[in-house]
């Protein structure tokens, strides 16, 4: 009966954590797979087939569209079957055609029409909603936050042949390319009337130095500082806008060499900081500005994606991530995400060219103009386009970072944020807190299993083994508690004290054995039992940790010109209070219980007629210990180190009290770290049920059980080689 309840048991377990694995698998798979696009629905252009299409993009409910054309009527329409629900004629003026066209960052609905007298009209596209009768309704409309009379770029009243926009905090800016090849910039600056609401604006005009290109696009950012603009032999050129009166061209980059037609699409992703560009070869590459060592921005390739079938004739960047849709001469669609630098579809949905793209709010349907097939709807699957193996493993080059860097940061208080998912902090601080943690453990809990069982007096050791194995059942959150709140300043305080102990309790260790066995009269010795040595012991430790304490102030006075912390600083050592020797402190009391008594249980279970053997053959007590215990214990002995290096590894609440939880890739033992298994603890409450956070977190434990999974393997493979090995003793 007993052998059939192993046998369940075990079975039972073996059951257990495969179906463990497999769930948390389950909901790991889903990051990794690729977008799908549905099929798509053609329908006829809303509004007048016979314009050219200018732009087009979707409310977030996918209820209205817009599509404006270049008669200068706004369209609105039903996205998924192209049902027209209103129409809007712009003020454009009699005897004017638009020559130009550009949109500022999709999240402000706000395009500008450049016209053939260099004046602009600049409109905003908006959605309002209402529930009448508790249903949600969607009243879409056009106003203009400029005015509804076009504004005027120049004196010189020049078509506009080429036009850009931006809405920023302060206002607008306009951009402007004259037919002439001038440069000129309007800009619109406002106050916000804390009473009313209503922004004040108060308009400048400006001109910029005459690029020397033929212009293909241009691109404004949303603090209406940086310019970018791209030609069309596949160059781009930064301008410094700043100081309108003081503009000047900083940068210029090659993007596209020996490929006519150079840049032919370009479009900032969220938050205005990326470039994409996208050239007549099909090429995609990311650029932003890197300051570099006088602190002056320049464009920086920082990635490229794989080359669509076609010359890139349109980009359209999400609302809410950093990924772009692009469609090509080829009519092909493909589907971008900058980050994890992945291409995660590319389709042929058209025969006729792809005129422009549009993605809806929620990053969940695709709109799409082909030739003179009119509009189509494809619905868009793509939740987790933010994860690769390159992103989580490898550096990577984030927006406004000088180099590629592993980071973790999962959330910020900004829209525009990119989450940084790097793995590799949080791996890092895992193994550094479980080697600090048996750096601590591992010598103590050794040694002190090696004098308990095989040199102290049974009776002393009927007080030391139960006592150390009762501090394996103190809560560990009680110890992290303890480590954060009182020996984090503690330590930080007396700083000369930890490392005077460090010092001086083994010196004064040897010191005292030396003086016991040399000098002491044997007399006193004799009336020591045997086995009881180690209690002279504890007096000794009781001094060095009050004189190390007590001598701190005039250590530190004396050697660190009173304040040893502030000496780490000036020797660039960055010190945390709570940092990775307060985990190793407080993780190494809470392993050292299992390391020990599994240990000493292997050390004094050697059978007895090996040690007496040694013993009558000669062998002093320690060559003993050292030539016949020791090989004997030690399959025991490594297990016990393993077990407590898996304890080490898995715990969770000492390093998340007792650190700063800081994702940092080094080794500094006076810094923090975050562990995989703190992550876990702390924003497994943050994470939206399914969404890329709370999938990452399951791969963070999937990661964790796979690696304490492996460890284990290997620790077995090795302890049945030792217990094979030394089993003829």
């Amino acid at each position: 009966m007993a052998k059939g309840l192993i046998a369940t048991a075990g079975v039972g377990v073996i059951i257990a954590l495969g179906t463990i694995f497999v769930y948390l698998f389950s909901e790991v798979v889903p990051l990794f797979q690729g977008a799908r696009l549905e099929q798509a629905q053609h329908f006829e252009m809303p509004g007048s087939d016979q314009a050219e299409t200018l732009y087009v993009a979707s409310e977030r409910h996918q209820v209205a569209a817009v599509r404006f054309a270049r008669d200068g009527v706004a369209t609105f329409f039903n996205p998924r079957n192209g049902d027209v629900l209103d129409s809007v004629i712009l003020d454009i003026p009699t005897g004017t055609v638009i020559s130009s066209f550009a949109a500022a960052e999709p999240r402000s609905g706000v395009v500008a029409f450049g016209l053939s007298d260099g004046r602009a009209l600049v409109v905003r596209h908006e959605y309002g909603i209402s529930y009448p009768g508790g249903e949600r309704k969607v009243t879409p409309s056009i106003t203009y936050p400029l005015g509804e009379e076009p504004i005027r770029v120049s004196e010189a009243a020049l078509a506009i042949r080429n036009i850009a926009v931006q809405e920023g905090a302060r206002g607008f800016a306009i951009i402007a390319e004259l037919a002439d090849g001038s440069l000129h910039y309007a800009r619109y600056e406002g106050r916000r009337n804390f009473m009313t609401g209503e922004m004040q604006l108060t308009r400048s005009l400006h001109q910029l130095p005459t690029p020397p290109y033929d212009v293909s696009r241009m691109l404004v950012d949303i603090t209406l500082r940086n310019l970018i603009i791209g030609d069309e032999i596949g160059n781009l050129h930064y301008y410094d806008i700043h100081r309108p009166a003081d503009a000047q061209r900083r940068d210029s980059v090659s993007v596209v060499e020996g490929v006519e037609g150079g840049v032919t699409a370009m479009e900032y992703l969220l938050g205005t900081v990326s470039v994409i560009v996208g050239g007549a070869d099909g090429s995609l590459t990311q650029w932003f500005l890197v300051r570099d060592q006088d602190n002056i921005g320049r464009l920086t390739r920082i990635r490229e994606f794989d080359r669509q079938p076609g010359a890139i004739t349109h980009i359209f960047p999400e609302y809410s991530r950093k990924g772009f849709l692009v469609g090509d001469d080829s009519g092909h669609l493909g589907v971008h995400y900058a980050t994890s630098a992945r291409t995660l579809s590319v389709s042929k949905v058209s025969d006729d060219p792809i005129t422009r793209v549009a993605m809806t709010p929620r990053n969940d349907g695709v709109l799409f103009a082909a030739g003179n097939q009119g509009l189509a709807y494809a619905g868009l699957h793509n939740p987790h386009p933010e994860i690769s193996f390159a992103a989580l493993w490898n550096r990577v080059w984030y927006e406004g970072r000088e180099k590629p860097e592993y980071v973790w940061q999962s959330s910020s208080a900004t829209d525009e944020f990119e989450p940084k998912f790097s793995f590799v902090p949080l791996s890092v601080g895992t193994l550094k807190a479980a080697f600090y943690a048996m750096l601590f453990a591992m010598p103590l809990a050794i040694m002190g299993a090696i004098y308990s069982a095989y040199f102290m007096t049974p009776r002393m050791r009927g007080y030391v083994k139960p006592t150390i194995e009762i501090m394996e059942a103190l809560p560990t959150v009680i110890l992290g508690f303890l480590a954060g709140l009182w020996m984090a300043p503690f330590v930080e305080n007396h700083l000369p004290a930890v490392f005077s102990v460090l010092i001086l309790m083994p010196l004064l260790m040897l010191v005292t054995a030396f003086l016991w066995t040399r000098v002491v009269p044997a007399v006193w010795r004799e009336r020591v039992p045997p086995g009881w040595e180690a209690a002279i012991l504890i007096p000794l430790v009781l001094f060095v940790g009050w004189i190390s304490v007590y001598s701190s102030p005039w250590i530190e006075i004396a050697l660190f010109d009173g304040d040893m912390r502030q000496w780490f600083t000036d020797q660039g050592i960055a010190y945390d209070q709570r940092n990775a020797l307060v985990v190793g402190i407080a993780m190494g009391f809470a392993v050292i219980p299992t390391i020990f008594s599994i240990a000493e249980d292997a050390i004094f279970n050697v059978p007895k007629h090996l040690t007496q053997g040694s013993l009558a053959l000669g062998a002093t007590p320690w060559q003993t210990m050292v030539g016949v215990v020791l090989l004997t214990a030690s399959p025991g002995i490594f297990s016990a180190v393993m077990i407590g290096f898996g304890r080490a590894v898995g715990e969770t609440m000492i390093v998340l009290m007792a650190t700063g939880n800081s994702p940092v890739v080094n080794f500094n033992i006076f810094e923090g770290m975050r562990t995989l298994s703190a992550n876990i603890a702390v924003e497994m409450s943050e994470a939206a049920r399914g969404g890329s956070h709370y999938r990452i977190l399951f791969l963070a434990a999937l990661v964790l059980f796979m690696a304490t999974f492996i460890l284990n393997t290997i620790a077995e493979i090795v302890r049945q080689r030792l217990r094979r090995k030394y089993s003829s003793l």
